[in-house]
């Protein structure tokens, strides 16, 4: 039976290359799967997941328009669907995924921040906590040695933003990830 997973963590824990590994892994065994990304996530080219590490492939782009079930309707025969960068779904999207790895038995694992620079929850990782079959912590470390649970943003100074808008794209020159004792601390 299919599942619906959802793999996070804070920034740079490693969830790109994970879901890379898990593309290759499939279609190394001649499974085909589909990989999607935000277009809202545009620091290294609208359409690609980017690891940090090097390795680069072109995926889907999903925006809150995206039907994952009219797609996979489309295109018979996935094997898996590959989302990064979760948590920019939408609730509605997140519930068409249950659908299909639970009626369409075709497995959707999700890579994803848990929450925002603000300690809040996403949307889309909001919906996938609830509904999400396993849900995997990935580790990353703080600065101090802790494990980083948190995101966050910094400005030009390196100093901590505690406004603005939810969703601002940008790598480790606006965000760090911290465990709780320096998110507080900051």
């Amino acid at each position: 039976m299919a599942k619906l997973f959802f793999r996070y963590a804070a920034m740079n824990a490693g969830k790109s290359t994970a879901l890379l590994q898990v593309a290759h892994n499939y279609e190394e065994r001649g499974h085909q799967v589909r990989l999607f990304t935000s277009g809202v996530d545009d620091r290294y080219g609208v359409g690609f997941i980017t690891s940090r590490l090097g390795p680069k492939r072109e995926a889907e782009v999903f925006d809150k328009d995206t039907d994952f079930l009219a797609l996979n309707a489309a295109q018979p025969g996935i094997a898996c669907f590959l989302i990064d960068e979760a948590q920019f779904l939408t609730k509605a999207q997140v519930w068409a995924l249950h659908q299909l790895a639970h009626i369409g038995n075709t497995p959707a694992i999700c890579y994803g921040l848990r929450t925002d620079f603000q300690g809040e929850l996403f949307e889309g990782s909001a919906t996938l906590l609830a509904l999400a079959d396993e849900m995997d912590e990935m580790k990353t470390i703080c600065d101090c040695g802790r494990k980083a649970t948190m995101n966050m943003r910094v400005d030009a100074g390196n100093r901590k933003v505690t406004q603005g808008a939810q969703v601002e794209i940008g790598g480790n020159a606006r965000y760090r990830s911290v465990c709780g004792r320096c998110f507080r601390q900051s």
